[in-house]
């Protein structure tokens, strides 16, 4: 898929797939899986900083994370704006600098500016009234002239707890405001309140999932609905690379060496190929003097 195939994906009737990553390593290795995009999450970025995803990483540090996987892999990277950094004066300059960092869409949330990750149990899910949030989509929008440029508009209605009613509500007045799609967010441990979303979603703008807290929800599953254009893994990337670094170390030191470890991880050569290295080594031979 290209850089500009979401739009293409959603006028064909196709899901699109994104898997989360936090830099242009994990990028390739989504890329290399088959996913159709990269998600650019926040909560990785977070995570992988070592900071709660509560608005603490700055602008610029997500902005420069993916900047780095879009030049780094050939499909569409989907960026997490959270709340957008601020108002919708704010939003227009983010979404402006997005564009130029080479990202085909971003997505945007309509809660309170700092916030806490949705998953979050006992987390601060305040909302943004209607009329702001619209408001920083319509802004969004005026920005960026490039059609194939998606803003994708998430409620937390449902993670807020403010029900079925309000979160489509908000959906419809976020399509009317300019949105390309609407992102349904829930921390329901099963796919029970999405679906009823979607079933009752009559808008003209496709719904997109993240699965996290309801992984029996295939992709298959998702198809049937219909009204689904993209699915994202929203923290898998993050989660893999934990389990398997705690396992690696922890065998590390339970061995006193590496000897057992380096039987089961990559070759250092594997890490050659993911950098690019050869294509390197090729342009040193044409141009080196």
């Amino acid at each position: 898929m290209s850089k500009n195939s979401i739009r293409a994906a959603f006028e064909a009737d196709r899901l699109f797939h994104a898997m989360a990553a936090h830099n242009p390593l994990s990028a390739r290795l989504a890329e290399e899986a088959g996913f159709n995009g990269i998600w650019a999450s926040g909560f990785e970025a977070s995570a992988a900083a070592g900071v709660p995803d509560a608005s603490i990483i700055s602008l610029d540090h997500h902005l420069q994370m993916t900047r780095a996987m879009a030049s780094a892999v050939a499909i569409p990277v989907i960026a997490d704006i959270d709340t957008g950094y601020g108002n919708a004066i704010n939003v227009m300059h983010v979404v402006r600098e997005y564009h130029r960092a080479g990202a085909a869409a971003v997505v945007m949330e309509d809660k309170h500016f700092p916030k806490d990750t949705s998953l979050l149990a006992g987390g601060r899910q305040e909302l943004v009234s209607i009329e702001q949030f619209v408001g920083k989509i319509q802004a969004a929008k005026a920005t960026v002239a490039d059609k194939e440029f998606l803003l994708l508009a998430r409620t937390e209605a449902l993670i807020a707890g403010q029900g079925q009613d309000e979160a489509l509500k908000r959906a419809s007045a976020y399509e009317k405001a300019g949105a390309d799609a609407i992102v349904v967010h829930s921390k329901s441990r099963t796919p029970d309140e999405v679906i009823k979303f979607v079933e009752a979603w009559n808008g003209g703008v496709p719904i997109v999932l993240i699965p996290t807290a309801y992984p029996d929800l295939t992709e298959a599953m998702i198809a049937k609905l219909k009204k689904v254009g993209i699915v994202i893994y929203g923290n898998h990337c993050v989660r893999a690379m934990v389990t398997a670094l705690q396992d690696v170390f922890g065998q590390i030191r339970a061995d006193g060496g590496i000897h057992n470890v380096d039987k089961k991880i990559v070759s250092v050569e594997r890490i050659f190929e993911l950098q690019n290295v050869a294509k390197m080594k090729e342009s040193e031979k044409k141009y080196l003097r």
